[in-house]
């Protein structure tokens, strides 16, 4: 009995990603190298890419397997490694015509390969990617033929293990052929894959993901016919599953169609709610299905319509960036979405949204100013007539006890901004630029500051501070501040990892100078403390999840 089995022995029962395994498989990949053994170094390679968590680790071994595979000069092997790479691309990374290019070379390689499984199996993962980028005819004539062999299969007396793969398969294939119906509204052809689908999986544990996405699929046809309660009974059950497996992708879709449904059923803040966990998503993974994008315009008219401009920009600037990955990831679909917020009209709703939450700013600052200069004037004058009628009395009025602990005035001074000679083609170029400054999140950037962004922009310093000061309420280094502690306030109430650091972590991560700058420009913008707002964050989020 070998040493490498022996090896794979002991972590060969753990789960996919259970990274305590890598060790074991590690000792594995050096033996391998130092026996100059290329088989046992590509299956080292191979596990190391199962066990690793981190979809940027599984990259690098699904290469080292790739390369590995080709000093072979084993074409068998060579499109094993391939498809493998595919796999991380399409279901970790969700980088869909990556893992299209990686099966395409997979496929290419496995011509002279006899076994009929793996084929279907390459076929299948070539479909699923031209469904995900949206020719939907084209991917139905890959699930065809393999539906047709996984069916054939499945009929025979074969291994439980080689049963397992095959059933998988055509549970997978059925699900990807009911998508495909969906979007091309043959809805009778995609219902009655549903029904057969769940009719296969849901008795059966080992099933549970594949019955998750048929409970999906479910609830989104109990939606098309106007059955919100069910749609929303479906949807619920189809998540635990799917979040289980962090198929972020379908998990997105079930969100939409669960907020549209409470949405309909006149219950907009549960609406609201799933349509912010997908942005939750979408800000952790930087990835946005096309058929969710639409809860984002209806997020931004929602806030819009309740003068919240501020929620109203923070989402559509979250729309401009989803459209900007959109095109390059779905270009062929982003081109057929009826869009109501368009480019053009994102980036002038952007500017009108500014400039509402600039006078809004404006407004407030006025009005605080306002009452400084009052509370000043009553404090001097309280003073003025405590002269005149004696230290504990005031106006006939006497107090008892100490007099009245009235801070000393202070000199207050109103600033006042001298119009410019600033033509409008310059003011729209310089918000221009701020929006990609904001979009990008340059702001993280630690040596930011005006001068060197004026340079980067190719404007006068004092150009760009004046716009800033008209058209977003604030001086530069305010402005700088609100992006950095909105950037970090957004990263704690939607990202897990982010509760997890400390207050000086935070402050390197966002470009603040230091831990007390941070935790006093926290405490300042957001009107309570980082401790206290960490604080109450978790204990609404606990009270969320009972």
């Amino acid at each position: 009995m070998s040493e490498f089995y022996l090896l794979q022995r002991q972590y060969e029962t753990r789960v996919e990603n259970d990274s305590t395994a890598l060790p074991l498989v590690e000792k594995l990949i050096k033996k391998a190298k130092n026996e100059k053994n290329p088989m046992q170094l590509y299956l080292g390679y191979t596990d190391a890419r199962y066990y690793s968590p981190d979809p940027n680790v599984k990259l690098k071994y699904a290469d080292s397997a790739i390369y590995v595979a080709t000093k072979t000069q084993n074409d068998s092997l060579i499109s094993s490694a391939y498809l493998s790479k595919g796999v991380v691309y399409y279901f970790y990374l969700k980088k869909y015509n990556l893992a299209l290019n990686q099966y395409l070379k997979a496929f290419e390689k496995n011509k002279n390969n006899k076994d009929p499984y793996y084929r279907n199996k390459i076929n299948y993962h070539i479909g699923v990617m031209k469904s995900y980028i949206g020719y939907y005819s084209d991917a139905l004539d890959n699930f065809e033929e393999a539906r047709g062999f996984f069916e054939n299969e499945i009929k025979k007396d074969l291994h439980p293990n080689v049963m397992y793969g095959n059933q998988r398969g055509y549970n997978n294939t059925l699900h990807q052929m009911t998508v495909c119906y969906r979007n091309l509204y043959h809805f009778k052809k995609a219902d009655s894959l549903v029904a057969l689908g769940m009719a296969n999986t849901w008795k059966n544990p080992d099933y549970r993901q594949e019955y998750s996405y048929y409970i999906k699929e479910a609830g989104i046809r109990d939606y098309r016919n106007r059955d919100y309660a069910a749609a929303i009974k479906s949807l619920k059950s189809s998540l635990p599953a799917l979040i289980a497996v962090n198929d972020f992708a379908w998990v997105s879709v079930s969100y939409a169609y669960l907020g549209k449904a409470h949405w309909k059923l006149g219950n907009e803040e549960e609406g609201i709610k799933n349509y912010k966990k997908i942005d939750s998503i979408f800000t952790k993974h930087s990835f946005l299905l096309p058929e969710v994008r639409d809860i984002y315009e209806e997020l931004i008219t929602y806030y819009r319509e309740r003068n919240d401009f501020s929620t109203a920009l923070y989402y559509t600037m979250q729309l401009i960036k989803a459209d900007k990955i959109m095109e390059k990831d779905f270009r062929y679909l982003s081109s057929k979405i009826q869009k109501e917020y368009d480019t053009q009209r994102l980036l002038q709703e952007k500017i009108q949204l500014e400039r509402k939450v600039a006078v809004r700013g404006w407004i407030w600052l006025s009005l605080a100013f306002s009452i400084i200069i009052f509370v000043c004037y009553w404090v001097i004058w309280v003073r003025s007539r405590k002269k005149v009628f004696g230290k504990n009395s005031f106006m006939g009025i006497h107090f008892s006890g100490s007099s009245l602990n009235l801070a000393p005035t202070g000199t207050f001074r109103i600033r006042h901004y001298k119009p410019t000679d600033l033509g409008k083609d310059v003011v729209e170029d310089i918000l221009r630029k701020l929006a990609g400054f904001e979009m990008n999140e340059e702001f993280l950037q630690a040596k930011t500051d005006l001068k060197n962004l004026a340079k980067k922009f190719d404007v006068n310093p004092n150009y760009l501070s004046h716009v800033i000061n008209e058209h977003k309420g604030s001086s530069f280094n305010r402005y700088l501040s609100e992006l950095r502690i909105h950037y970090i306030t957004e990263k704690l109430r939607h990202d897990p990892l982010y509760r997890k650091y400390n207050s000086a972590s935070l402050a390197k991560h966002c470009g603040i100078a230091s831990r007390t700058n941070f935790s006093a420009l926290f405490s300042e913008i957001n009107g309570i403390s980082f401790s206290q707002y960490l604080h109450n964050l978790k204990n609404e989020l606990n009270t969320e999840e009972v």
